[in-house]
């Protein structure tokens, strides 16, 4: 009974991991990050954000006109909705000149109309992971990019392959350890016994 409860607990996390699209980006390109509100005729803005950034907002639109003091600085002049007025539910993000400090976790999210009591309601829509990588034959040193090669690696990987190099040192410190252990014993002789006196 215990692993289905951990199972059912844990569905939603599972579920939110698979839910999340990847999108590679090059340096300088123009990507579009799609998004589609299921239901286009209560819409009264769009909000894109990544949670790392302070302030979040990437773009920020509200009864039909972009709202600039909450947007993060460096997305400025960068971005806009592939359709402002929403038609048909399309609140995609079209962002220009991509930055290797673009990589991140972007969501979607949209806000409708209320009901009789006149309140909005907020909901995500999706989750997309950009992931910037340089172009075959650049150094990715540009100083308009965001920074070095390093930036286009995501936390993650620098993450793995930290982990991974944690796990092959303690490997091999333990293979270093019983391979000193089996040599001693192998070279440890008893002392000759004395002959009593």
């Amino acid at each position: 009974m215990l692993p289905f409860l951990i199972l059912l607990s844990l569905n939603p996390l599972i579920s939110a991991a698979q839910d999340i699209k990847t999108i590679t980006a090059r340096l300088g390109e123009k990507v579009t990050l799609p998004c589609q509100a299921p239901n286009s005729n209560n819409l009264a803005g769009v909000e894109w954000s990544r949670q790392d950034l302070e302030p979040e907002y990437v773009l920020l639109l509200r009864d039909g006109h972009i709202v600039p003091e909450d947007q993060q600085p460096s997305f400025k002049d960068r971005v806009e909705l592939q359709d402002q007025q929403m038609k048909n539910g399309d609140v995609s993000l079209i962002l220009e000149k991509v930055k290797a400090a673009d990589n991140g976790t972007y969501e979607c999210r949209i806000l409708t109309h209320g009901g009789e009591r006149r309140k909005r309601a907020v909901k995500t829509i999706s989750s997309i992971n950009l992931s910037v990588v340089d172009p075959p034959g650049q150094t990715g040193e540009n100083p308009d990019d965001g920074g070095g090669k390093i930036g286009s690696v995501g936390p993650a990987a620098i993450l793995s392959v930290s982990a991974v190099l944690l796990v092959a040192a303690v490997v091999g410190l333990v293979i270093y350890r019983k391979h000193k252990q089996q040599q001693s014993q192998e070279s440890y002789q008893p002392p000759a016994e004395q002959p009593l006196v």
